[in-house]
């Protein structure tokens, strides 16, 4: 709930905001893409602070198929897609013992242009018992969570005539009252809402090209906005009508670029990053305009994964995993100021919890480190995944879940 709990000044409304949405996900759910908010922060305590050179108990392992779709968690049920095959395949398990509940697959002729793999890499979200993903192709499928029953489905390119990125369909879905937001990247159809009951377009807004940014929701100052970065840039909507509440230009010069990381809100300031020249922007968010605090490409320019918040500092990965490699930093947010920076990690996945980082590293090294601005403190390290990971780990109930390409695990956090 660190989206809500920044500013002393809001604290009272915000503490109650913070509190209707855990009673909506579940406290301890992890339901879609980056947990609860959306910003890669859990709400549990009491796990785990370090482990042993195998890493922690390991309770479960299932053999699943390519991609870089995180898993989910609602309850107990464990949700993935993935590829198997020639199929695009959504499967529920049980989350205590790995056991299949459901499953559905759909077929898909997706091939990566660019040798980068062919499998889904858009993350399901699950809300009110139904759960949407979205595929490489752009097949947006509602199934029902009980039974894994369809719903009803798209095909987004088709459908809006969107031609083809460089890596697939790869934004994760947004769930935003009775509707579903997606940045399509179609022809005046950049951002569509869909109607979460039937799939029925309800409004559709910008010419912006689809990005692999997944879009966040947000209450500021009483004015509801979602938040996309999308191929172009920032942009801020309406989600009652889709009415541009405004539009920052944030991208690199060159084509062959992508705007990959999620937008990391706290407070009323809004956080993007992008490598290819681009680096990072902080905004202060305002109900129709969005003012600059700072920006730079020296701070913390994300390739694809996206940096959490505590106390004044973001912690993420700067620099581009194919050039170079990434570089862990813990940055002063209100001035972009680097505190510290450690290698040897690739472009891993966060999650801040209980005042620790569990790292995910790219290689498969699980790390677990304090989340504190004077240093690099590491508390444990251990080998546990065959990299490259490129998919965010899930914690749900003191259990982490992280899969690479040939398996999705489960383990005990618990202390």
């Amino acid at each position: 709930m660190t989206v809500f709990l920044q500013y002393p000044c809001r604290i009272a409304t915000h503490f109650l905001l913070g509190a209707c949405l855990l009673i909506m996900v579940g406290g301890a759910d992890w339901p879609q893409f980056l947990g609860p908010a959306r910003n890669g922060t859990s709400v549990e305590t009491g796990l785990l602070d370090t482990w042993g050179d195998k890493g922690p108990p390991q309770l479960w392992e299932k053999v699943v198929g390519e991609g870089y779709s995180s898993p989910v968690v609602v309850g107990e049920r464990v949700i993935l897609l993935h590829r198997m095959g020639d199929e695009e395949v959504v499967e529920c398990f049980d989350a205590t013992k790995g056991e299949r509940q459901w499953k559905y697959a759909y077929a898909t002729s997706y091939r990566d242009a660019l040798g980068k793999g062919n499998g889904p890499r858009s993350t399901p979200a699950v809300a009110d018992g139904k759960v949407f993903t979205l595929g490489a192709e752009g097949a947006l499928v509602c199934l029902e969570l009980e039974k894994g029953t369809k719903v009803w489905s798209r095909e987004l390119l088709k459908d809006y005539r969107v031609k083809r990125s460089y890596f697939g369909v790869g934004t994760s879905p947004l769930v935003e009252g009775d509707m579903v937001l997606v940045n399509v990247g179609g022809k005046g159809a950049g951002i569509v809402a869909f109607n979460k009951t039937d799939g029925k377009e309800i409004w559709k807004s910008t010419d912006h090209d689809a990005s692999f940014s997944s879009p966040v929701a947000a209450t500021i100052d009483g004015t509801r906005h979602v938040l996309f970065f999308t191929r172009e840039g920032i942009v801020s909507l309406d989600p009652v009508n889709g009415a541009v509440r405004f539009s920052v230009h944030w991208r690199a010069k060159i084509d062959a670029s992508v705007n990959a990381a999620t937008p990391l809100v706290v407070g009323d300031q809004v956080f993007v990053s992008a490598s290819y020249g681009t680096g990072a922007f902080l905004g202060a968010i305002k109900k129709d305009k969005l003012e600059e605090v700072w920006s730079n490409d020296e701070t913390m320019s994300c390739h694809f994964n996206t940096p959490v918040y505590r106390d004044g500092f973001l912690y993420g990965f700067d620099g581009r995993e194919d050039v170079g490699g990434a570089v862990l930093r813990c940055v002063e947010m209100k001035t972009g100021k680097v505190r510290w920076s450690k290698p040897g990690f690739g472009s891993g996945s966060l999650i801040l919890v209980d005042g620790k980082l569990i790292l995910l590293a790219e290689d498969g090294d699980l790390v677990s480190l304090k989340a504190i601005p004077d240093k690099y403190e590491e508390l444990a390290r251990a080998p546990v995944l065959t990299g490259p990971v490129r998919a965010a780990p899930a914690l749900a109930n003191g259990r982490l879940y992280t899969r690479d390409a040939k398996k999705l695990t489960c383990w005990n956090l618990k202390k």
